[in-house]
């Protein structure tokens, strides 16, 4: 797929780099009151997206949970492939994961900022491989990639805010986000480790000092550690959190030793929400992060949070959310827009759907992760290579699958309740369409579905969204087969709509592929604000794929808009064919 695909037309993406244009001419951020300004005072709504899976692996986006730890999928790469291989592939890895059209897209997009999570070791040896112990030996690769970053931004005219994702020991007990290796010492165990992070965050500051791409610092990503009760695994009990704040205040002042410019971004014990005992704060442009999935968009999931920034006269910032639906992503968008709240999703690239750009997850690549997982035999050397250099060709971005109903949900339809066609739907003499590609909007505008995103983190709620988790990221249960995808798992009162255009008036014959095993269904179908023709599946006894055929509809030429409900359930829907009478 040729870059050109992934960005929007030439002249929309010179509007939005227009409109963005004089962003960092306006000097650096600055936290003013509760709010995030530019060098002239006027308020920035940060919309950003996470650079998760570049610098740092997480098994999850990999299909390899079951690993999680970067350093253990590499281990099971040298395993398979030999550790010359192995050494390349990181340095490919690293070289193809994110470029500059990956940042020109967002920029395109929409969005005017970008988090980077770091890991640590590209920038420094970690404690226990220093040749002088105490010393630091700083790492070229970092430093040159985030070098690279900035150009790219500074280009794209939007902000870089850096993000210490894998700290020195690692900065609690979720391994994957921080790569940590749980037998030795972590960052809170280890005064060395402290130090360490402590000199490379006054390194950072220190090159960038003087650089208004740089949005900020985020200075630890996601601490979870029970400081006072060690079975507090995720921090979520701490009521004084000392550690936390002291890290933070000497990270700040090696900081502002050599940079009074940039914001500084902290984040709370407990995955970034445990504020107990961090405040007052120590410095006079400070933003407080917090981290939100899977609860309720309401404006009492984030109340704790509002009353931070009210109590402190801080301005607070969402620097990580996401995996999610594209219903959840516009509410929790407007939620937060609507109390002067910035926002950065996660995250730009993965293996699944919730996310803009989708990583193929191929046959010859699952064949790896079934032998890493347990389920298969092992790749002859030779195969696992050629499977791990298809893999760093996919994770390319013009090889990537582009969401754009992702895109679209969290810019245009936080600010527009209309629908517009997902494709463009050109109805002829005899025209199918397939049923996936319903119009592109919010639930109630282009589809209606009783469960429209994943709750995970709200206690006794089970939904899921799209059950299938394929082809799209609404609430619409989508699953792929043999030829490609349907819609199944449809529920009573459920209905999508089609915007169409007809090349000529008068009456169709309809034809709607269906599968129902058990008998049931009934499909009501209507053009515009015409009565419904409907039709109940339930008197044909065909079994499997069949056609089912609504006869005399009348198009008009030109616009129609076509809605299609299930005033049944039970049933599946693979396409919609017109045939003129």
């Amino acid at each position: 797929m040729k870059h050109y695909k992934f960005l929007i037309c030439r002249a929309a993406a010179l509007c939005v780099l227009l409109l963005s244009t004089t962003a960092h001419s306006q000097g650096f951020l600055k936290a003013k009151g509760r709010l995030i300004v530019d060098g002239k005072g006027n308020k920035v709504i940060l919309r950003g997206m996470g650079l998760g899976g570049w610098m740092l692996q997480e098994g999850y986006m990999f299909r390899l949970s079951n690993l999680g730890q970067q350093h253990k999928i590499r281990e099971r790469i040298e395993e398979v492939a030999g550790p010359e291989y192995t050494a390349k592939f990181y340095d490919k890895w690293l070289n193809n994961h994110t470029r500059k059209i990956d940042i020109d897209s967002m920029a395109a997009w929409g969005f005017n900022s970008i988090r980077l999570p770091m890991h640590f070791n590209l920038y420094t040896l970690p404690v226990d491989k220093e040749p002088v112990a105490g010393q630091n030996t700083w790492v070229d690769k970092g430093f040159a990639m985030t070098d690279s970053l900035v150009k790219w931004c500074k280009a794209a005219h939007i902000y870089l805010i850096l993000d210490l994702h894998a700290t020195p020991g690692g900065q609690g007990n979720d391994l994957p986000i921080s790569d940590r290796y749980p037998d030795q010492p972590s960052l809170w165990e280890s005064k060395a480790n402290q130090h360490k992070m402590i000199a490379l965050w006054r390194k950072l500051a220190a090159r960038y000092a003087s650089e208004p791409t740089i949005g900020g610092y985020d200075i630890i990503n996601e601490p979870n550690w029970g400081f006072e009760n060690a079975e507090d695994k995720r921090g979520t009990a701490e009521s004084k959190n000392e550690p936390l704040r002291a890290l933070m205040v000497d990270i700040t002042k090696a900081i502002r030793e050599v940079d009074k410019n940039h914001i500084i971004i902290i984040e709370g014990n407990g995955f970034g929400n445990n504020y107990r005992g961090i405040f007052p704060a120590w410095d006079d442009n400070i933003v407080v992060s917090f981290h939100k999935y899977g609860n309720f968009n309401t404006t009492e999931a984030i109340q704790n949070f509002l009353t931070i920034g009210q109590q402190n006269n801080v301005p607070l910032w969402l620097g990580e959310s996401g995996e999610n639906s594209n219903t959840w992503f516009t509410e929790a968008i407007k939620l937060v827009e609507s109390n002067d709240i910035g926002w950065c999703w996660w995250q730009l690239k993965k293996i699944g759907i919730n996310n803009p750009l989708e990583i193929k997850f191929t046959p010859a690549y699952k064949k790896l992760v079934d032998y890493w997982s347990g389920r298969g035999s092992k790749p002859s050397q030779a195969e696992a290579i050629a499977t791990l250099d298809e893999l760093l060709e996919n994770i390319k971005l013009e090889n990537n699958i582009f969401h754009k109903d992702i895109t679209d949900a969290m810019f245009r339809q936080v600010r527009s309740a209309t629908a517009i066609p997902f494709k463009t739907n050109t109805i002829g003499a005899n025209t199918t369409i397939k049923a996936v590609d319903y119009d592109m909007g919010s639930q109630r505008i282009a589809y209606f579905d009783k469960d429209t995103a994943s709750y995970q983190y709200t206690p006794g709620v089970k939904t899921v969204g799209n059950r299938g988790r394929a082809y799209r990221n609404d609430g619409v249960d989508i699953e792929a087969d043999e030829n490609g995808y349907h819609i199944f798992s449809i529920e009573d009162g459920e209905w999508l709509q089609y915007t169409t255009q007809a090349a000529q008036k008068g009456a169709y014959t309809i034809k709607l592929l269906v599968s129902t095993d058990n008998g049931k269904g009934r499909i009501s179908l209507a053009v515009g604000s015409a009565a419904p023709a409907v039709i109940a599946l339930a008197n044909n006894d065909a079994k499997g794929w069949h056609t089912v055929d609504i006869k005399n509809v009348a198009l008009n030429k030109g616009l129609n808009k076509i809605r299609v409900t299930a005033d049944e359930g039970g049933f599946n829907l693979k396409s919609i064919q017109f045939i003129k009478n």
